[in-house]
């Protein structure tokens, strides 16, 4: 998706027209007839399917702004599109300003199941809330459909001071007051593939990896697991913590009872990522109780996605591995990508 194209998109955006079939939170629009609606609390999302190729457009419930529409889109973007995918960067296009909003979109193109797919996000900032459209495809096809949608698109000012009372308002316990400790029971993942650059256009993978995940048990215990395999380095990086968990309110609270790591070195014969050498030394690992502001991030086609908030770095999230700084983002999976290293004992 060229930007060009993106102040297409956006140029429809502007030119708003009186149909509103449909609402969803702050937003009034028209959708294309002939798109299946699915609808949660967090999201609305319209898909079709035609001929082994499709598009879906998402609306996600708005939020409290950043205060400013770039910083708004990065973390969107961060937290919506780039989560646990190998997509390319964004290409932005120049914001516009539009009913005392600003907007932004960008693109970018990843693979899934042999498809390439075009991620094309669009967010509406005013510094106080904020709002975000989604349009995945696979085909130029439906960016029509996507630019008739953007031009029906209407926020209603009276609901984003109604929202925005809600949203800024953290300390607020009936704010979630709805999360319970089973409401986020399960396996959380962080899988960042290792690459080298573009050739091309293509992003050139080595086979390594990071790999961070959270399982939460609905016993109130967990497990954090950690493990990097890195093609310039010549070992394997392992971290393995137990302990306890509880939820109050949007407050998750980690406490570890034990907790170890070390490095092992590499499978020397192979070097298959998927196989552990010898076991070489341990490393010192500090057990820390942590404190987060959590919130669940809904995505109607892959995972959710759990935000972890603290604004500092913390011994077992590391520092900085999504942005804005030290918001940790993990997606929800049925199955573990970590392995315990050969006869490890805990």
């Amino acid at each position: 998706m060229k930007p060009l194209l993106l102040i297409t998109i956006l140029s429809f955006s502007v030119m708003f027209v009186s149909a509103q079939k449909q609402s969803f939170d702050i937003a009034s629009y028209a959708i294309p007839a002939g798109w299946a609606e699915q609808k949660t609390e967090g999201h609305v999302s319209y898909s079709r399917i035609d001929s082994g190729n499709w598009a879906q457009i998402t609306i996600y419930k708005s939020t409290a702004s950043a205060g400013s529409a770039d910083t708004d889109f990065d973390k969107d973007w961060m937290e919506l599109v780039a989560v646990n995918k190998d997509i390319s960067n964004p290409e932005k296009a120049a914001p516009q300003t539009i009913n005392g909003w600003t907007v932004m979109s960008g693109s970018g193109t990843w693979q899934y199941n042999g498809a390439s797919v075009t991620s094309l996000l669009t967010v509406y900032s005013n510094g106080q809330v904020c709002i975000s459209v989604l349009c995945n495809t696979t085909s130029g096809s439906y960016l029509k459909n996507y630019q008739t949608f953007l031009a029906s698109f209407i926020l209603n000012a009276e609901d984003v001071q109604t929202t925005a009372g809600i949203k800024n308002n953290s300390k607020n316990p009936a704010s979630s007051g709805t999360v319970n400790n089973n409401s986020i029971a399960g396996l959380w993942i962080f899988n960042q593939a290792e690459s080298s650059g573009f050739v091309n256009g293509y992003r050139m993978y080595t086979g390594g990896y990071i790999r961070k995940e959270y399982q939460l048990n609905k016993d109130g215990t967990y497990t954090f697991r950690i493990k990097t395999w890195l093609a310039g380095n010549e070992t394997i990086y392992f971290v393995y913590e137990s302990g306890r968990w509880t939820v109050n309110g949007n407050q998750l609270s980690l406490t570890p009872d034990k907790g170890k790591a070390g490095w092992w070195n590499k499978d020397k014969i192979t070097n298959n990522v998927n196989k552990w050498g010898a076991f070489i030394k341990a490393a010192e690992y500090k057990l820390q109780t942590v404190t987060y502001s959590f919130e669940i991030k809904e995505d109607p086609n892959y995972s959710n996605s759990i935000i972890l908030n603290t604004g500092k770095p913390t011994e077992r999230d590391g520092g900085q591995f999504n942005n804005p700084p030290y918001r940790f983002v993990y997606v929800h999976k049925d199955e573990s990508l970590i392995d315990n290293p050969p006869g490890f004992k805990f």
